[in-house]
């Protein structure tokens, strides 16, 4: 028996079926986050392959970051991802949010995401 999609399952098939329309080979900046944590990966849908992830269990941003489920623990992210994608040869990616809203710390990760250099 098949059980009935839950709310964010269908924001999720509607947000990925948005960025299939639009997407004309651009690599995915896809955004998960937890209650303690965020996670932030550069997809190259094509090939299957993740080009660069940060999140905020990372090493690099586990000593800088005071509290890992805030904001600032979110822009810190953005901009580690953005420079991660810099150096794989990524400036153009399109953004998946996940079925998370646009709002708090999805949208501080995409803020910092452009100010370390990435177009979308």
């Amino acid at each position: 028996m098949q059980r009935k999609p839950t709310d964010k399952k269908r924001r999720v098939w509607r947000t990925r079926a948005r960025i299939r329309k639009t997407q004309n080979g651009r690599a995915r900046l896809s955004v998960h986050r937890t209650g303690v944590h965020i996670y932030a990966q550069i997809i190259d849908d094509i090939k299957g392959v993740t080009l660069a992830s940060a999140s905020t269990i990372d090493k690099e941003l586990k000593g800088k970051l005071k509290k890992t489920a805030n904001i600032d623990a979110a822009t810190e992210v953005g901009k580690l991802v953005g420079e991660r994608a810099l150096k794989a040869g990524v400036k153009e990616v399109i953004f998946d949010r996940g079925g998370f809203a646009y709002h708090g710390r999805v949208r501080a990760l995409a803020d910092g995401a452009r100010e370390a250099g990435l177009n979308f």
